[in-house]
């Protein structure tokens, strides 16, 4: 479990006022001192990240962030880095400070947990401390209408509790249970077609690669895996034809022209978007390549923030087809990691690579915002497959 991608864990993020115990609990949770602790206000700047394994949960991320009431410039830009973290939450842990004098604050950020349908556990610490039984008698709950666990993360008391309300209020769809599973059947032949150019990592598949191959082991199929080179060679060798092609999209039209139409075919890209968004909204946002025109502003998004090499995906490919479509050069900004613009109808389009860094909540999150402004957002799978007139082939096993 330790081993298992950031990606494909449940989120668990911790959010309270400065001082009010969220390192602590942190520590508490885990059993280390993985978050710094200390009595002055504001120890905790960036987000910090403990990936673990929560029995019986299994494998989880803890996000420990800034403090909501944090001040200067610097405390709204860490605000701000916590709140962006809520796009990636499966699962909130509110932190009630005994010491405020009022609940605006908490509940103002229980609102935009709500928004965004997180579940939340609210959490009061440092129940140890003397001058406590005031505060324990007043029925927090009915101020927050959420849960409520009482801890004290330095005494180590309740902490089981807080893990059983983890456990019980977790959402069990924060990923779907299979990428492509659901398409194919035991004793099925897949081919994965994986070209090992520059793109390639040395010595090791891309994590899309990795993972498709070990859900169709899961699912009993017959995987192969060949390069783009050597894709005939291997139809030819084989006593009949196979169940499903999955290859790299930036080779979609080669594999294509080679397969006979009633082979499905399909992309490892095209297969994630799907396990992390919805196919629906990305296949609808393809469409809409066909309306671009010179001028237009689009904006392509990626989740990881690798070096970029000779005829990069995203910085090379997919502008000078989008332009070669649309008959003229486009505005076309890339952003990559966590940095995706709050207002997004600037844009005709948003390409976003299959998401295989995100978690759902934060792939969905994206697909949402786009569709809630009214702006065709789709990947780079379903992109190519539009430009090269295949869309329609690769999506319809869905």
């Amino acid at each position: 479990m330790q081993e298992t991608p950031k990606s494909n864990r449940l989120h668990i993020a911790i959010f309270g006022r400065r001082n009010v115990g969220k390192s602590s609990l942190i520590n508490a949770i885990t059993g280390q001192d993985i978050a710094l602790v200390s009595n002055i206000a504001g120890t905790t700047t960036d987000p910090v990240y403990k990936t673990m394994e929560l029995l019986p949960l299994g494998p989880v991320v803890l996000i420990d962030t800034a403090g909501l009431d944090d001040v200067g410039v610097l405390g709204e830009l860490r605000i701000k880095k916590a709140k962006e973290v809520m796009d990636k939450t499966d699962l909130a842990i509110l932190l009630i400070s005994m010491e405020a004098s009022d609940y605006s604050l908490e509940k103002e950020w229980l609102t935009d947990l709500r928004e965004r349908k997180i579940p939340v556990i609210g959490v009061i610490n440092k129940i140890d401390e003397k001058g406590t039984n005031t505060f324990q008698s007043i029925d927090i709950s009915e101020i927050f209408d959420i849960p409520i666990v009482r801890v004290s993360a330095k005494e180590k008391i309740n902490i089981g509790k807080l893990k059983e309300a983890i456990q019980t209020y977790s959402p069990m769809d924060f990923e779907r249970e299979t990428i492509a599973g659901d398409i194919v059947k035991p004793k099925d032949i897949v081919i994965l077609v994986a070209p090992q150019d520059i793109q390639a990592p040395k010595g090791r598949l891309i994590l899309p690669q990795v993972q498709i191959l070990r859900d169709l082991l899961d699912h009993d199929t017959l995987a192969l895996t060949v390069k783009d080179t050597e894709l005939e060679d291997m139809l030819a060798a084989l006593n009949r034809k196979p169940d499903l092609v999955i290859t790299d999209s930036q080779v979609f039209n080669k594999v294509n022209s080679i397969l006979p139409r009633d082979i499905p075919l399909t992309s490892f890209s095209i297969l994630m978007a799907r396990y992390k968004g919805d196919i629906g909204i990305l296949v609808k946002g393809a469409k809409a390549i066909n309306t671009l025109k010179p001028g237009d502003k689009i904006l392509i998004s990626e989740a990881c923030t690798h070096h970029p090499l000779t005829n990069d995906i995203a910085r090379e490919k997919l502008p000078k087809w989008l332009c070669e479509k649309a008959g003229g050069d486009l505005d076309i900004k890339v952003m990559v990691g966590s940095d995706f613009p709050e207002d997004l109808t600037e844009y005709k389009l948003i390409l976003h690579c299959g998401g295989c860094m995100f978690n759902r909540k934060q792939f969905l999150t994206r697909l949402i915002r786009a569709s809630e402004q009214n702006v065709p957002i789709t990947n780079y799978g379903t992109a190519i497959a539009e430009l090269n007139g295949i869309l329609d082939r690769v999506t319809e096993m869905f």
